[in-house]
C-alpha cells in the first residue's frame, strides 16, 4: 500500500472509531426516557383509580378518566414501540461493535505497515491537545523514539534545522501551509520532513534516508549551501570597491561586481560582460597569465585606467580548468603612501646619521635594523659586522668581548634584564660606566608592534660639566658674599632672586625682609629713604619692572647726605631679569677730585711752560743768531787776525752758539707741531744720499770721538716720497742720540733697507743703554739722562724724531739694555697717500 494511502488508512480508522462510540451512547438514551415516563403515568393512574371509585360520577371525573384511559393507552403504545425498538437497536449494536472491531483490527493493520515503512507519522486531531503519533525509524537516523522528544525538534536537530522547522510546522497547523525539507540529525543522518493538510488536520510525515537517496539529499543540501555562500560571496564581491571578476574556460567574462562595472564606466555589470568591457588591458592580461604559478595563481602590481583616472593596482588571478577568476585592489594611495613613507624613512635615516647621539634600532626579531654614524663612533664597531643584521644579544656579546661594557659580575643576568626590554610596555632608562671612563645614558624604548629603539646619551660631558657648575656657582656664591660691591639680581617678575650681604649693609636690610624674594617696589621704605636715594630707587623700579623691547643699562651715582657716594648700574640679564650693582666709590671720589685739582693745576703750569719756551724761543733766536753773525766775523781774517786764544775763544762761542740755536729750532718745530701747523714739503727723495748727506754732517763729531760708524744701505731702497729735510734731521738726532752715549773707541752702526710698502732705518750704539723704567719716558719732551762723563742734552732729540716720523705715517721702536746698547727702528711708508694723510 503506498504511504499515502496508510497515512488516510489511518485517519479514517481513527475517525470511525470514535463516531460508533457515539452512535452507542445515542440509541441507548431515548428507550430509558420511555420506561421513566411509562412507570409515571402508572404510577399516576393507579393513584386516580381510587379516587374516582370513592366518589360518584361527574363531568370533570368523566374527563379525569378519559385523560387516564389516554395516558395509559398512549403509554402501552410507547412501550410496545420501544420494545420494537430496543429490539432494533439490540441489532443494530451488535453491528457496530461487530464493525468497530474490524475497524481496531485494520487500524492495528494499519499501524503495522506504517512502522514497517520505516516512518513516523504526526496528526493533530482538531480539538486535541496531544497529536497522534505513528510508525517507528532506527535510532541511527537520530530521531528519538519518544513522541514529547520528538516534537521537541532542538533535541536532534541543530538550533539553525530546528528553528527553520518549528517555523514550518507553525506555519501548517495556522494557515495549513505545506512544506518538504531535508535536515540532518545531530547524530549525522538526513530527515526528510514533509507537512501538509489532510482531512483537515495537519500531518507532519518523518521518513529516514538512506543509501542513493541520503546521498542525493547531502549532496541537495551541499548544493543549497553552495549556491548560498556562491550568492554570498557575489554580494561580498559586489559590495567591494575593488573591482572583481569572473572568467568561463574560454576566458569570456562571465560575471563582474558593481566596481568593475564603474571602473570601465558601464551602467551595469551586465552590460559590461555584454559589451566584452576589459579593466585590464592586452599587455596586463598576457603578463598576468605568464606569472601563473602551478597553483594557477598568479599576482602583479599593474597600471590600469578606472574610471577616466589612471590608477596602480595589485591584482590577484586565480585559475583552474572551469575559468578564472580576479580582483584588482587600488593601491594608488598606498604606493604613494609608501613612497612618501620610504622618503621619511631616509630622511629620518639622514636625520638621526647627522645627531651626535648614537641611536640604534632592533626590529621584533631582535636583529638591528639601522643605525647611525654616532652609534657607529660610540662603540667602534666593524661595518660588516653592523651591516650583517646582528641580534642584540650578538651585539652585546661581541661589545663585552671589546671590552667596552660596563664590568658586571653576572653578566649573563645583567643582559637578560636588559633584553626584557623587548616585553616591556614602558622605556626603560639605564646608566652605564664604561672601562674607559665615559658615562653613557641608554634609554630603551620598545615599540608598540614589536622591537626597541636604543639611544645612547654621553653625558661625561655633561656630569663635568655639572660638577664644575655646581662648583662654580658655590665658588661664585662665597664670591659675591665676600665681594665689597653690593649685589642684587632681580627676576622678570621683579622679584628679588639673588643678593650679597653687601646689598643689605647699603640699605640697611635684614636677611628676614628679604628671605621671601620680596618684589622690588617692597624692599625698601621709600618714606624712610633721602630725596636723592628716593630718585635713584624709583630708577631703578623702572628699569628692573619696564617691558621695553629694547631694555637698555641704566647707571649714575647716588649722592648721599652723609657724604657717601655710591655708584649704581643696571644691566640686562638673558633671562629677562635684571643684575643691579651698587659700589661704594666715597674715598675713589675724593682722591678723584684731589686728583683733578692737581691735574688742572699742572695743565696749567704745562700751558705756562711751552708758551713761555715758545716766547723765549723767539725772543732767542734774534740775539742768537747776530751772536753767531758777529762771531763768524771775528773768525775771518779779512777783518783783522786775532791771536790764538781769541780765535779759540771765538770758535767756542760759534759752537755753543749753533748748539743753542739748534735746540731752539727743535723746541720751535715742536711748537709749530703741537699747533698743528707743521707741513712736510713732500717729494721724491734718495734715500741712500740722503743717509749719506746725514752721516757726512756728523764726521767731525765721530772723530773728535773716536766712535766708528758702520753704515749698511741695501741696495734697493731705491726713492721714497717725504720730506727730505725732516727726514735728515731725523737721521741726524738718532746719529747724534747714539754718539752721545757710546763710549769713547766704540761703534755705532746704522742700516736702512726696503720692507714690502715702508722703509727701515736701524741706528744701534753699544753704549751704556737705557734702564728699562725709562724706555716709556725716551720719547718725552724735555726729559734727558746722564751719559756717564758727557753733558745731558735737553731731551728733545727722540721727541723731534717721534714727531716726524709719525708726521710722515710711520713708526718708531726702541729697545735697550743696560751695559749692552739701544737699538732705534724707524719705519716710514713709500705711500704717498699715507705721507698726505700724516701731513695733514
Amino acid at each position: 500500500m503506498p504511504a499515502d494511502g496508510l497515512e488516510h488508512a489511518c485517519m479514517n480508522a481513527a475517525w470511525r472509531d470514535k463516531s460508533h462510540k457515539a452512535l452507542l451512547r445515542v440509541s441507548t438514551a431515548p428507550l430509558a426516557w420511555l420506561s421513566l415516563t411509562g412507570v409515571a403515568l402508572a404510577q399516576e393512574a393507579g393513584a386516580v383509580v381510587p379516587v374516582l371509585s370513592t366518589n360518584p360520577f361527574t363531568a370533570e371525573k368523566v374527563v379525569w378518566m378519559a385523560a387516564v384511559g389516554g395516558a395509559v393507552t398512549f403509554a402501552v403504545t410507547a412501550a410496545v414501540t420501544l420494545i420494537r425498538n430496543m429490539r432494533a437497536s439490540s441489532g443494530t449494536l451488535t453491528s457496530a461493535r461487530e464493525k468497530n472491531a474490524r475497524l481496531a483490527a485494520r487500524l492495528d493493520r494499519l499501524e503495522s505497515l506504517v512502522a514497517s515503512d520505516d516512518q513516523r507519522i504526526v496528526v493533530w486531531q482538531p480539538g486535541e491537545d496531544e497529536p497522534f503519533v505513528a510508525g517507528m525509524l532506527e535510532e541511527a537516523s537520530g530521531v528519538p523514539r519518544s513522541p514529547s522528544r520528538l516534537l521537541a525538534f532542538g533535541t536532534w536537530l541543530e538550533a539553525r534545522s530546528a528553528t527553520t522547522l518549528e517555523h514550518a510546522v507553525e506555519r501548517l497547523r495556522e494557515q495549513g501551509e505545506a512544506f518538504q525539507v531535508t535536515l540532518p540529525t545531530l547524530s549525522g543522518g538526513m530527515i526528510e520532513i514533509r507537512g501538509r493538510v489532510a482531512a483537515s488536520a495537519p500531518v507532519l510525515r518523518l521518513r529516514d534516508l538512506t543509501g542513493e537517496q541520503k546521498s542525493q539529499a547531502l549532496l541537495a543540501v551541499r548544493t543549497e549551501a553552495l549556491l548560498s555562500e556562491l550568492e554570498t560571496m557575489r554580494a561580498l564581491l559586489d559590495g567591494l570597491p575593488a573591482p572583481a571578476w569572473l572568467r568561463d574556460e574560454t576566458g569570456a567574462l562571465v560575471w563582474v561586481n558593481a566596481a568593475y562595472a564603474r571602473a570601465v564606466e558601464s551602467e551595469s555589470g551586465d552590460a559590461a560582460i555584454a559589451a566584452r568591457a576589459e579593466f585590464l588591458d592586452a599587455k596586463g592580461r598576457g603578463q598576468m597569465e605568464r606569472g601563473r604559478d602551478e597553483a594557477g595563481q598568479s599576482r602583479a602590481r599593474l597600471p590600469a585606467v578606472a574610471a577616466g583616472a589612471r590608477r596602480i593596482f595589485d591584482v590577484t588571478q586565480i585559475s583552474a580548468d572551469s575559468g578564472s577568476g580576479g580582483i584588482a585592489i587600488d593601491v594608488s594611495e598606498l604606493e604613494n603612501v609608501r613612497q612618501e613613507l620610504g622618503r621619511t624613512i631616509d630622511f629620518h635615516a639622514r636625520t638621526l646619521d647627522q645627531l651626535a647621539t648614537a641611536v640604534a634600532i632592533f626590529s621584533a626579531d631582535r636583529r638591528l635594523q639601522f643605525y647611525n654614524a654616532a652609534f657607529r663612533g660610540l662603540w667602534d664597531l666593524d661595518t660588516g659586522f653592523l651591516e650583517g643584521n646582528p641580534t642584540d644579544g650578538a651585539l652585546l656579546d661581541a661589545l663585552r668581548a671589546a671590552r667596552k661594557l660596563p664590568e658586571q659580575a653576572d653578566y649573563r643576568g645583567w643582559r637578560n634584564k636588559l633584553l626584557e626590554t623587548y616585553t616591556s610596555l614602558d622605556a626603560r632608562e639605564f646608566w652605564w660606566h664604561l672601562p674607559d671612563g665615559r658615562t653613557l645614558r641608554v634609554i630603551a624604548n620598545p615599540h608598540p608592534q614589536g622591537g626597541v629603539t636604543y639611544i645612547y646619551e654621553n653625558v661625561t660631558e655633561r656630569l663635568d660639566l655639572e660638577s664644575r657648575y655646581n662648583s662654580l656657582i658655590r665658588v661664585q656664591g662665597e664670591t659675591l658674599d665676600n665681594l665689597s660691591e653690593a649685589v642684587a639680581v632681580f627676576g622678570s617678575d621683579g622679584r628679588l632672586r639673588l643678593w650679597n650681604p653687601a646689598f643689605e649693609i647699603i640699605w640697611d636690610l635684614t636677611d628676614d625682609r628679604l628671605g621671601d624674594s620680596p618684589h622690588i617696589t617692597r624692599i625698601v621704605d621709600r618714606e624712610m629713604l633721602e630725596p636723592d636715594e628716593a630718585a635713584t630707587w624709583q630708577q631703578l623700579v623702572t628699569a628692573v619692572t619696564s617691558l621695553a623691547d629694547n631694555r637698555e643699562p641704566v647707571a649714575g651715582r647716588m649722592e648721599r647726605d652723609s657724604g657717601e657716594a655710591i655708584d649704581y648700574a643696571t644691566v640686562p640679564l638673558p633671562d629677562g631679569g635684571t643684575l643691579v650693582t651698587f659700589v661704594n666709590v666715597t674715598d675713589s671720589v675724593n682722591v678723584e677730585r684731589a686728583l683733578l685739582d692737581k691735574n688742572e693745576a699742572l695743565e696749567q703750569a704745562d700751558q705756562l711752560k711751552n708758551a713761555f719756551i715758545q716766547h723765549v724761543s723767539y725772543e732767542l733766536r734774534s740775539p742768537l743768531t747776530n751772536i753767531i753773525g758777529f762771531a763768524q766775523l771775528l773768525s775771518d781774517p779779512k777783518f783783522g787776525p786775532l791771536t790764538a786764544k781769541q780765535g779759540e775763544y771765538v770758535d767756542y762761542i760759534l759752537s755753543s752758539s749753533s748748539a743753542l740755536l739748534a735746540i731752539i729750532n727743535d723746541i720751535l718745530d715742536l711748537a709749530t707741531i703741537d699747533a698743528g701747523i707743521m707741513e712736510l714739503d713732500v717729494s721724491s727723495v734718495d734715500v741712500a744720499k740722503t743717509v749719506q748727506a746725514a752721516v757726512e754732517g756728523l764726521k767731525d763729531r765721530l772723530s773728535d770721538s773716536g766712535i766708528a760708524l758702520q753704515l749698511t744701505v741695501a741696495d734697493d731702497v731705491g726713492v721714497i716720497q717725504a720730506d727730505e729735510r725732516r727726514l735728515r734731521q731725523v737721521l741726524f738726532n738718532l746719529i747724534s742720540n747714539a754718539l752721545r752715549f757710546s763710549d769713547v773707541g766704540g761703534a755705532i752702526d746704522v742700516g736702512c733697507l726696503r720692507t714690502g710698502e715702508a722703509i727701515e732705518f736701524h741706528v744701534r750704539d753699544h753704549g751704556c743703554g737705557i734702564p728699562e723704567d725709562m724706555l716709556d719716558q725716551v720719547f718725552a719732551r724735555f726729559v734727558g739722562r746722564d751719559s756717564g762723563s758727557r753733558r745731558r742734552g735737553a731731551g728733545l732729540g727722540l721727541s723731534i724724531v717721534k714727531s716726524f716720523v709719525e708726521l710722515h705715517g710711520g713708526t718708531v721702536s726702541i729697545e735697550s739694555e743696560e751695559g749692552v746698547g739701544t737699538y732705534v727702528v724707524c719705519r716710514f711708508p713709500c705711500a704717498p697717500d699715507a705721507l698726505k694723510h700724516a701731513a695733514e
